[in-house]
């Protein structure tokens, strides 16, 4: 049985490869200045909490944003915390996309069962991975935890945990905590307070 009562799932921040309106999966983009600024005002919404662990995944703009936001802390990286290979679609715009892609777009747009991004990852595959990095987590012991890292990622963990959030959530360098009620249900809290 986990331990884990809260985690605060934090996106990091926006990136010298435009993360912003461009889709970075396995590409290794690093923090802007933008997104420095927005790791140390997470830092700062941050600064009162307690947290057994932290960990990020392993691209250098969510360890980043992670050693920003808990200076001095031991970030444990979780290599299955990596965003989803889009594949072909690396570093493209929603826009270049649907003009590239048309159909394959609309499929994505659908949520089409079994939708594998071109010559990258199955939705499927990515959220086995994502689930299997969680109950690793899961096995720290760990009864709060702080995990950075990309969209894909925690709009996953966050619907793995029954409390799927809205579209477009979260931006960049913001977050959402979950809390796990008595009754085992999870439900979502805020960030920055106990």
């Amino acid at each position: 049985m986990s331990r884990l009562r809260r985690i605060v799932l934090l996106r990091h921040g926006e990136t010298v490869g435009e993360s912003s309106i461009r889709f970075h999966g396995r590409n290794d983009v690093s923090l802007d200045a933008r997104g420095i600024e927005q790791a140390r005002d997470a830092h700062y919404a941050l600064r009162s909490e307690y947290f057994d662990h932290v960990v990020a995944s392993p691209l250098a703009r969510a360890w980043a944003t992670a050693r920003i936001v808990a200076p001095g802390v031991p970030i444990q990286i979780v290599q299955e915390f990596r965003e989803v290979d889009f594949g072909r679609w690396e570093g493209l715009t929603a826009k270049e996309i649907e003009a590239r892609y048309p159909a394959l777009y609309e499929d994505w747009q659908a949520g089409a069962a079994g939708f594998e991004y071109p010559g990258g990852e199955s939705r499927g595959h990515f959220r086995e991975r994502v689930v299997a990095g969680l109950a690793h987590v899961e096995s720290l012991g760990a009864e709060s935890l702080l995990a950075v890292a990309h969209k894909g990622v925690i709009r996953t963990l966050a619907e793995h945990f029954g409390a799927p959030l809205e579209d477009g959530h979260p931006e960049l360098g913001q977050g959402v905590a979950l809390v796990r009620g008595a009754d085992g249900v999870w439900h979502p809290g805020q960030a920055g307070r106990r």
